[in-house]
C-alpha cells in the first residue's frame, strides 16, 4: 500500500481543506543546518534572557503494588503563560509542557496509565525505552478521546477509548529518555501543541558516580515554536479545528521551524547557577531544528561541555566538547563547570546553526561561589563495543523525498501492515543509511553503535549507545544495532516529524 498526502488524510477522517499560510516561509533548505521551513510569530516576543528556567515537576506514583510502581497522567489541554502577559493554549500530560518528570529505577517495572482527555486521538511511545511492542506506542495503537470522537483513525491499530495502561519494565541502564506522541500522521502537530516530558532512569552505578547530583542535575527540553498574533502555537495544519484534520501543509512539507525557542517551556530563559558544576540533560525536542550549542563567552580553560551520556546510557569514558550538535530526539548528558567563571559572569548558551534570535538558546548567571564535591571521574560505566564481526545480516535504507510531495524510506511509505525488515531476537545487525536532507533516524526497541559516516569514522558526537543518529544531508552511515528485548513489530522512522507524518517509517519485525 502506498499512500499519497490525500489517502492517509482521509484514511485519518478528516478533510484535505487548503487553507492559505499566513506566514513567511524559507522553503526547502538546509541553510542553518535544519531542513524545514520558517514560521514567523505574529505575537509580541519577550527580549531573550529575561525569563527564569523553570524546572518540570516529577511525578509521584500514585500507589504501588508488588514491586511495582503505577503513575497515572491525564492529557489535557491548559491555559498557560509562555509569552509574557498571553495565555497559549497546550495539550499537556497533566496539563503541563513540558510534562511532568518521572524518575524510575533501572530493572523496577512501572506502569503509566494515561487518560486521554483531548478531542484527538493520541498514543505515547517511551523514546528510548526497551519495552514490549503492545506498550511501544506502535503508530496505530491508539487512545480515543472518552467521548466525542467520531473519525476514522484506527487503521487497524489496537484501540483504547479514555484511558490505556503502558507497562514498562526498565530492564535496561541508567540514561536520559523522553515521552511524547506517536499518533500516525499527527506526531509532529500533536508534540508541537506540548505532548512531550521527561523518563529518567536510575541505576546503581550512576548512583555511585561523583557526578553532580540534586539541584545541580537539571533537564533541559529545547525546542522551536512560532505564536499567532493571540498567543495560540502556530502550527500550519491543514485544518486547524481540534477535531479536524491537522496534516501539515505541504508547503511545511520539509518540517517545521519555529522562531521562538523554548527551554522547559519557557521563551531564552536564564538560569541562576552557582559558581560549581552542574549537570545537564540536553534533549532536542524540536519538530525540525537542529542545534550546535556553545557556550558564549566560553571558559579560559578546558571544554565547555564534558559530555558524559548519550541517548540511552552513560559513556565509558567522558568526552570534552566545546560545540555540541543535536538533530531532533537526540539527548546529550554533559557537565559544565562554572567555578571556571567569575562570579557574576553571564554565560549565554548559543545555536552556532543560526543567527538572531533563534542563535540564542538560553543564558547562565553565575551569582554566588559554592562548596562543589562532585567531580568527572575518567572512567564512568563499563562500555562494550560491538565489532562489525558480530553483524549477521546487513541493510540497506535510503531517505528521500518522493516525487507526490512526500518522504518515504526505499521508495515505499509507511503501511502499518508491512514489515520492511526482520531480525532475529538476539542479533547484532548492521544498518546503512543515506538521505537527501537531514533524517534524524530513530529505532524503537533496539539501541545502537556508530560505525561510520561517509566511510569514514563516527563523528564527533556519534560516541556511546545510541537511539537516534544525525544521518546529515547527502551523506552515509552506518550503525550496528543489537535487537534484544522482545519478539514484535516495532517502527523506525525519520524523527523530523513532518517526514515522519508524510511517509518516511517503516516497520521491522523481531523474530
Amino acid at each position: 500500500m502506498s499512500l499519497t498526502r490525500r489517502k492517509m488524510l482521509r484514511l485519518a477522517g478528516g478533510a484535505a481543506v487548503a487553507l492559505p499560510v499566513a506566514s513567511a516561509l524559507t522553503g526547502c533548505s538546509d541553510e542553518g543546518g535544519s531542513t524545514g521551513a520558517l514560521r514567523k510569530s505574529r505575537a509580541r516576543t519577550p527580549a531573550p534572557f529575561k525569563t527564569p528556567l523553570p524546572v518540570p515537576s516529577v511525578l509521584k506514583p500514585s500507589r504501588t503494588q508488588g514491586g511495582v510502581d503505577y503513575y497515572d497522567i491525564v492529557q489535557k489541554p491548559a491555559q498557560v503563560e509562555i509569552l509574557p502577559g498571553i495565555k497559549t493554549e497546550i495539550w499537556g500530560y497533566n496539563g503541563q509542557f513540558p510534562g511532568p518528570t518521572l524518575t524510575t529505577r533501572s530493572g523496577r517495572p512501572i506502569v503509566v496509565r494515561h487518560t486521554n482527555e483531548l478531542e484527538v486521538p493520541v498514543a505515547v511511545h517511551l523514546h528510548g525505552g526497551k519495552t514490549p511492542p503492545e506498550h511501544d506506542g506502535f503508530p496505530t495503537d491508539l487512545i480515543l478521546p472518552g467521548s466525542g470522537w467520531d473519525g476514522h483513525d484506527a487503521h487497524g491499530g489496537d484501540i483504547s477509548r479514555g484511558s490505556r495502561e503502558y507497562h514498562y519494565p526498565l530492564e535496561q541502564p541508567a540514561a536520559t529518555l523522553w515521552y511524547h506522541d506517536h499518533r500516525m500522521d499527527f506526531t509532529g502537530p500533536q508534540v508541537y501543541h506540548g505532548l512531550a516530558g521527561f523518563h529518567l532512569v536510575h541505576d546503581e552505578a550512576e548512583d555511585n558516580l561523583p557526578l553532580p547530583k540534586g539541584e545541580r542535575d537539571i533537564p533541559l527540553l529545547i525546542c522551536d515554536r512560532s505564536f499567532t498574533a493571540d498567543g495560540a502555537f502556530d502550527y500550519p495544519a491543514v485544518d486547524p479545528s481540534p477535531k479536524g484534520e491537522h496534516g501539515v501543509t505541504e508547503d511545511f512539507m520539509e518540517g517545521v521551524l519555529g522562531d521562538v525557542i523554548l527551554v522547559n517551556g519557557a521563551p531564552w530563559p536564564v538560569l541562576e547557577v552557582d559558581a560549581a558544576r552542574y549537570r545537564f540533560r540536553l534533549l532536542n525536542a524540536s519538530n525540525a531544528r537542529r542545534y550546535r550549542l556553545a557556550l558564549d563567552p566560553g571558559p579560559q580553560s578546558g571544554n565547555a561541555f564534558v559530555q558524559v551520556g548519550s541517548d540511552v546510557g552513560l559513556l565509558g569514558r567522558p568526552i570534552g566538547h566545546d560545540e555540541i550538535q543535536m538533530a531532533p530526539a537526540e539527548r546529550f548528558d554533559v557537565v559544565v563547570d562554572f567555578s571556571k567563571f567569575p562570579v557574576g559572569t553571564r554565560i549565554a548558551m548559543v545555536n552556532k546553526l543560526d543567527d538572531g534570535d533563534t542563535g540564542k538558546v538560553m543564558q547562565f548567571h553565575v551569582v554566588r561561589k559554592a562548596s562543589d564535591n562532585s567531580r568527572v571521574p575518567t572512567k564512568l560505566v563499563d562500555f562494550e563495543p560491538l565489532s562489525r564481526s558480530s553483524a549477521t545480516v546487513t541493510r540497506k535504507f535510503d531517505f528521500n523525498q518522493r516525487s507526490d510531495d512526500g518522504w518515504d524510506i526505499n521508495g515505499k511509505t509507511y503501511d502499518p501492515e508491512r514489515d520492511d525488515a526482520a531480525p532475529e531476537l538476539g542479533a547484532t545487525e548492521i544498518w546503512r543509511f543515506d538521505g537527501d536532507a537531514h533524517h534524524p533516524v530513530h529505532l524503537h526497541l533496539a539501541h545502537f553503535q556508530v560505525l561510520s559516516r561517509n566511510q569514514n569514522d563516527p563523528g564527533p558526537y556519534d560516541s556511546g549507545w545510541k537511539d537516534t543518529i544525525d544521518l546529515e544531508s547527502g551523506k552515509e552511515m552506518e550503525i550496528i544495532a543489537r535487537f534484544t528485548g522482545y519478539r514484535g513489530r516495532y517502527v523506525f522512522h525519520c524523527h523530523n516529524l513532518e517526514h515522519e507524518d508524510m511517509g518516511m517509517m517503516a516497520n521491522f519485525r523481531v523474530m
